[in-house]
């Protein structure tokens, strides 16, 4: 696939091939959720720092594959661009790994928590980054007691309905990794998907800001 992809600082890439090429595990069958960590990007932290009051509550985009990422999407800021660079590298990603001819981009700025209960989402595969505050919730599947989901909880809560056999399952997905997560829509993947939830936003800590990236075809 070839894009006109915006100028990358040195920093912005900081994820070795070898961690990049583990995404790739995601096309197993029994896979339903795949995280290859990397380390903060200084120059992201502190545009976001800046700018979260501006950001409202995100913002979503429909684009090409072999299209670069707008950055006029994004308040205006010395770093925006830096910024802007490392979405375009996980939508670059995220296309050449699925190769879908365009993606929805779905930038999160969110003060409370999304969806607070453990459920599985009726999608394909989908790209999931924290850039600011707690990252993602997911359990194990042999933690984890399937029947619990949706309504079947009545509207208990996850520690207390029965869905968490034993909470030692429960992974929270670290700030900037790279995390693909498998949903029922997936060939082969009916009844199955990644069983998540959003984390609870301290007061304290200001929005959380996360990237959503979905496969159109």
């Amino acid at each position: 696939m070839t894009r006109s992809v915006i100028p990358l600082r040195k920093a912005v890439r900081p994820v070795r091939r070898d961690s990049m090429l583990d995404l790739i595990q995601i096309f197993e069958p029994d896979r339903q959720v795949v995280v290859v960590n990397r380390p903060r990007i200084p120059v992201a932290d502190a545009y976001l720092q800046a700018i979260a009051a501006r950001l409202g509550s995100g913002f979503r985009y429909a684009m090409k594959a072999e299209e670069r990422f707008p950055a006029h999407l994004l308040p205006e800021h010395p770093e925006r661009m830096a910024f802007a660079a490392d979405i375009d590298f996980l939508i670059e990603i995220f296309c050449d790994l699925l190769g879908c001819p365009q993606v929805g981009v779905r930038l999160e700025v969110m003060q409370h928590a999304m969806c607070p209960r453990f459920h599985i989402d009726h999608t394909g595969i989908r790209l999931l980054c924290t850039y600011r505050g707690p990252g993602t919730e997911w359990l194990e599947d042999s933690c984890a007691d399937r029947s619990k989901l949706g309504p079947a909880s009545a509207g208990i809560e996850d520690e207390a309905s029965g869905i968490i056999l034993d909470p030692a399952g429960i992974h929270r997905i670290a700030p900037y990794a790279i995390a693909l997560l498998k949903g029922t829509r997936w060939q082969g993947n009916s009844g199955r998907g990644v069983i998540h939830r959003s984390p609870q936003v301290p007061m304290s800590s200001g929005p959380r800001i996360m990237l959503a990236l979905d496969g159109l075809w």
